[in-house]
């Protein structure tokens, strides 16, 4: 998902209502993309890694720069992270969330789904 714009909307009404039918109150997973300045990419990696909902942060190779895993007991806590929180982080050129249906090994642990 590229940075919001004030004029639009990042995510439709529509797609937001489906989202909080499925997820409602129950915990949230996401993969997030980050691309960002080259000359950035330690110091974004350093401070994405402070927000406490933010498990795993990798430097990789393509066309991301940097993948963040996160968790929220909530999709309204993501949804407030990805549109507030995290663009406040200078060096962010982008973003791209996928959000996770179904996580078959996690921790190192094989989930049953």
């Amino acid at each position: 998902m590229e940075k919001p714009s004030e004029s639009k909307a990042p995510v439709s009404r529509a797609v937001e209502s489906a989202f909080t039918k499925v997820w409602g109150d129950e915990s949230v997973v996401a993969l997030i993309a980050l691309k960002v300045e080259t000359a950035e990419a330690d110091t974004v990696a350093g401070e994405v890694s402070k927000f406490g909902e933010v498990e795993d942060v990798f430097l990789v190779t393509g066309d991301t720069d940097i993948f963040l895993k996160v968790r929220f007991p909530h999709y309204e806590e993501l949804k407030e992270f990805v549109l507030h929180r995290l663009p406040a982080v200078r060096g962010i050129r982008e973003t791209k969330t996928l959000l996770v249906v179904t996580a078959y090994k996690e921790a190192g642990e094989t989930r049953h789904a």
